[in-house]
């Protein structure tokens, strides 16, 4: 994994960038800007400048040329933690980190501990997350269990760098949806006392309404009409129950739930449709209430409020955020599936219209799932009853497996979740393969204490020279960069790949190199190397919410 170069930069940056440009003006070479970047094989070194690239134009020589000199120049100056320069076609200077610069940083992360990558970013911030929201018409599915994970993960990620984050659930308890459900609990609570009952056309058809309604039929009886508002309230309680078990299985818990109805009782609806009109950015039209979403910027104008009546999402959703930024958030983080690609705007144009910051509001918009058994698409309908749900996939595989899969392909990545895979309980499963590597860690230091090598911290890191103990370390050094990428990015993915690569890396090192030998010195540096990549991977996987087990 070459992107962690960025934090080797901030460490040796001042260094190189002063010492290149002593060396322009040794040379008389015109001052400007260059890069350093990592280069693009790893046998050129750590770190790469493409000065004499710039250079070459206003000197009128090759830039191999001009790399070789000033290489030559920076070299008579013996830099820190600089081991060698080289130079590469077509004309960049490289520079090679020496080995005690990997080795000390062992030292730094056994004295760190689970601190080791943490960042101070959102010290004294505070952050909301707001991501599941699923309204409570049915089960968890797996598509909701993506958006869950995802949530929680960035959410992890922003207390990692010190942020105090409310995780929040927001769900519609008041639109058409909820009236829908009653209809089919009362049309099923009928069938099951004898009664005729037409079922609503798009009602929801799971084997989860029957039971509802066999609920509701032992809690009350046979005395109660076709329109009673219980089927609908006794439902949304005992799938929204349902769904709060779902979420415990995945260690998934909530600050605050935030219902839709709320913002009609308060009048923030109301209050919300005149400040809009009061700027001329409402309209009617044709029975319906319309934001002018066109002066906004927007491509086309939006239903509010249809002719029916009933409130289109974009309504209460502008509503709920304008109730959240007054709450004084510095971040506030939404996720979103990728169906929301074209309303979300609407709804931040709308606010930033009232004069609102929206600046401090980040969108995740994440791909659907696709389950594969045996290679084949799992097909599914919500709205038939027709779906896995989260909890069946957890029964299948497991929380653990169902967090990485998750997050282990970009959020922008459709998911192929393949069920076989999940379930191989080998190395072939790349959670397990994680997991392994910790535990095979952990039986390490055990063995180490069998043969009575202790291990502490007073150990000579200077002896760990063999070439997949650097790797290791190099790797190693990188996780607070891959924390500090994950931030800007909220991409969860970064993590998970970082792992594999360091794992691969544990992994490599542990058939080269023994760790408990004859020669005493040795075994205790290589136990401190081991006991720095488990520090590691234990905060990855804590980050990620998954376990990190000291055997399997």
């Amino acid at each position: 994994m070459r992107r962690g170069w960025s934090l080797l930069i901030k460490k040796l940056k001042a260094i190189l960038i002063e010492s290149i440009r002593a060396a322009l003006s040794a040379l008389n070479f015109p001052e400007m800007d260059f890069t350093l970047a990592p280069p693009k094989a790893e046998k050129f070194g750590d770190i790469s400048t493409n000065i004499a690239l710039l250079l070459s134009k206003d000197l009128s020589q090759p830039p191999l040329d001009i790399a070789e000199i000033i290489a030559e120049t920076l070299k008579k100056e013996k830099l820190n933690h600089i081991d060698d320069i080289t130079v590469s076609p077509p004309g960049f200077i490289n520079f090679l980190i020496d080995a005690s610069f990997y080795q000390n940083s062992i030292i730094t992360i056994l004295e760190k501990n689970d601190q080791y990558g943490r960042g101070g970013t959102g010290k004294d911030k505070t952050a909301n997350v707001e991501f599941v929201s699923a309204n409570p018409t049915g089960p968890l599915t797996v598509g909701h269990g993506r958006n869950a994970v995802l949530g929680d993960t960035v959410a992890n990620i922003l207390e990692w760098h010190g942020f105090h984050v409310t995780r929040e659930y927001y769900y519609n308890d008041a639109g058409q949806q909820m009236q829908i459900l009653g209809e089919s609990v009362s049309a099923r609570y009928f069938e099951l006392i004898g009664k005729e009952n037409e079922f609503p056309e798009n009602g929801y058809q799971g084997k989860y309404i029957v039971e509802i309604a066999r609920n509701i039929y032992e809690a009350l009886g046979n005395d109660i009409s076709k329109n009673d508002p219980r089927f609908r309230t006794e439902a949304e309680k005992i799938i929204f129950e349902k769904i709060k078990t779902s979420l415990d299985k995945l260690g998934i818990y909530f600050d605050q739930f935030t219902k839709e109805k709320t913002f009609y009782e308060t009048g923030a609806i109301k209050q919300l449709l005149e400040d809009l009109k009061s700027k001329d950015l409402i309209y009617e039209k044709e029975g319906a209430t319309w934001l002018k979403a066109t002066a906004l910027g927007r491509k086309q104008d939006r239903v509010f409020i249809k002719s029916s009546g009933e409130p289109t999402y974009r309504l209460p959703d502008t509503a709920y955020h304008r109730e959240k930024i007054s709450r004084g958030f510095n971040l506030i983080v939404d996720i979103f599936g990728a169906d929301h690609t074209d309303s979300y705007p609407d709804i931040l144009a709308a606010l930033a219209a009232l004069d609102l910051k929206t600046d401090h509001i980040r969108v995740l918009l994440y791909q659907f799932v696709t389950l594969l058994r045996k290679g084949e698409k799992v097909k599914m309908s919500t709205r038939k009853g027709e779906f896995v749900t989260l909890d069946n996939l957890l029964t299948e595989t497991g929380s653990d497996v169902v967090r990485y899969f998750f997050i282990m392909r970009s959020m922008n990545s459709h998911l192929d979740f393949d069920l076989d895979l999940a379930k191989d309980q080998s190395e072939n499963n790349p959670v397990y393969y994680l997991q392994y590597a910790h535990a095979r860690i952990c039986n390490i230091i055990k063995h180490g204490l069998t043969a009575k090598y202790e291990f502490t911290k007073d150990f000579d890191s200077n002896l760990l020279t063999h070439n997949d103990e650097l790797k290791l370390m190099r790797q190693l050094v990188y996780f607070p960069q891959v924390m500090e990428t994950v931030l800007e990015t909220l991409e969860p993915q970064g993590i998970a790949n970082y792992l594999q690569e360091l794992a691969a890396q544990f992994h490599k090192f542990y058939g080269k190199c023994r760790v408990i030998t004859d020669n005493i010195s040795l075994s205790r540096a290589r136990l401190g190397l081991v006991s720095s990549v488990r520090i590691v991977l234990s905060s990855g996987l804590s980050i990620l919410g998954i376990s990190a087990p000291e055997r399997m």
